[in-house]
Order: structure tokens, then C-alpha cells, then sequence
């Protein structure tokens, strides 16, 4: 697999290059018709998974650290630019490597949370070839894909931290009870969770996961705002909420990820 080039340029990379497990969808890959006109690119039917690289760029012989980003969508669609490319970019401009993962959609968690996996896993094995910190791969989703990321960081191939923004499907139902299918304990990476009290179906989400890191003495910065809805990624929202870059660049320079 060959290294990114020298002009920082996205390079896009098959994920599986073996026979992919778990199941995939048949039909074409498309984007979805944007009927509300708000610049969201939504990607549907993806059966060929791929990891897109954005290098930092570099301003001495340390690698920076790389970032996967796991877009949002319910596991339906995949908001490829505003929780994707977008995101990729910001990473970079705090000397941040990113990578965003299209993982296989619609209806497809168990090919979704492959995915995710064997996107740390495909990092740290090129981590010589794509000039980064095989320490630092952390990972960061929204909603669907935030989910994705709390999985993946109980799982086997667990990133190094992980940043949550807007999680989606965290919670049980009627309380703040952590679901079943995720395992807190000591080894879970530390994590940085972003969320607002009207985002009415989803912000308990974070109160459960903040409580199970916290039970099982793991770091974790959350923040649980007032107003701000789901879906925002990067854009302004007009609400304290739109903060949250700044936020998560000071936490990740004070849990020593970045430099600086």
C-alpha cells in the first residue's frame, strides 16, 4: 500500500483487501437527492468500504497522530461532508492526520462495526507507510457514527481515545442506563462527549456513557449544552455548542494526544 503523496492531497484506500466478512448490500451506491437544500452529502448503499486519508501537514519529524471519522445517519445514510470531510479538515488544522471511514450502509451494523474495527487495525499496519503515531489513532463519530466509535473502543482493535459528538443508541430506553452491548471497564480508552439537552431522543446517550467511564475510573470530558439539536457536525449553530472544536482541541492537548 503506497504512502500518501507529498502535496497532503485525500487519498482514498480499500479497507478489506482480503475477503470481507459479515454481510453487505447488493444494490448501486448513490447519493441520496437533497429534497431540505442544506449542503449535506448523504451516501446510501455502500458495499465497498474505504478509509480516505487526509495527511497533516508535518512541521518537524514527529508523526502526528491520526484521527478515523465515522460520519452519522442512523446507519442508513453516511452525512459524507458535513460529519466527514469537514471534519477531516479541522483535524487537520490542529496537526491532526484524519481519515474518514464509509462504512457499509443501510442497515448494517454488524458490517458497520467491522468496518470500524479494521479501520484502526488497517492504521496501525500502515501507521510507517502514512507517517503516523501508531500510539495516537483515536477515533470521533457522530450519532450513528459515535455509536460506532463507543463499539469499536470496547472491542479488540480499540482506538486510543475516542470523541463522541452527539451519540446515538447509547442508552436503554425510559432511563440513563448503558445498553447491554457495550462493556466498560478499566482498559476503555479515555473519551470527549459533546451533546445537547434538545436533542431529545439521543442526549441520554451521553449521560450513560459519562457514568460508565466514570464508574470504571476511565477519563471522560463531557459536555451536555442547552440548545443546539442534532446533526449540526462543524456548522454554526448559533448556540454555545458550535464551541465544542475548541473544546475537544484543548482536551486532546491536555490528555497530550497533540502537542501544543
Amino acid at each position: 500500500m503506497s504512502s500518501p503523496n507529498q502535496a497532503n492531497h485525500p487519498r482514498e484506500y480499500p479497507l478489506w483487501t482480503d475477503d470481507m466478512p459479515g454481510p453487505t448490500c447488493t444494490a448501486e451506491e448513490q447519493i441520496i437527492p437533497n429534497a431540505i437544500d442544506d449542503g449535506v452529502i448523504r451516501l446510501s448503499n455502500v458495499s465497498t468500504p474505504t478509509l480516505t486519508l487526509y495527511p497533516a501537514k508535518t512541521v518537524n519529524e514527529t508523526a502526528p497522530p491520526l484521527v478515523i471519522v465515522c460520519p452519522g445517519g442512523g446507519y442508513e445514510i453516511l452525512s459524507m461532508n458535513s460529519e466527514g470531510s469537514e471534519c477531516a479538515e479541522w483535524l487537520n488544522s490542529i496537526g491532526i492526520s484524519a481519515a474518514v471511514l464509509k462504512y457499509r450502509v443501510p442497515d448494517n451494523r454488524a458490517g458497520a462495526l467491522l468496518d470500524a474495527c479494521q479501520a484502526v487495525k488497517l492504521a496501525s499496519e500502515q501507521a510507517t507507510n502514512w507517517n503516523i503515531d501508531p500510539a495516537r489513532i483515536g477515533m470521533l463519530g457522530f450519532s450513528a457514527g459515535a455509536h460506532l466509535c463507543a463499539l469499536c473502543a470496547a472491542s479488540e482493535n480499540r482506538p486510543a481515545f475516542s470523541v463522541l459528538i452527539y451519540p446515538a443508541y447509547l442508552f436503554k430506553p425510559g432511563g440513563i442506563e448503558l445498553v447491554d452491548e457495550l462493556t466498560i471497564d478499566a482498559n476503555t480508552p479515555p473519551a470527549f462527549v459533546v451533546q445537547t439537552k434538545d436533542d431529545l431522543d439521543y442526549y441520554r446517550s451521553t449521560l450513560a456513557y459519562a457514568a460508565a467511564l466514570d464508574a470504571a475510573g476511565v477519563d471522560i470530558e463531557s459536555h451536555l449544552f442547552a440548545r443546539g439539536g442534532h446533526g449540526y457536525g462543524l456548522r454554526d449553530t448559533g448556540h454555545p455548542v458550535s464551541q465544542w472544536p475548541e473544546l475537544c482541541a484543548a482536551w486532546l492537548r491536555e490528555m497530550q494526544f497533540i502537542d501544543g
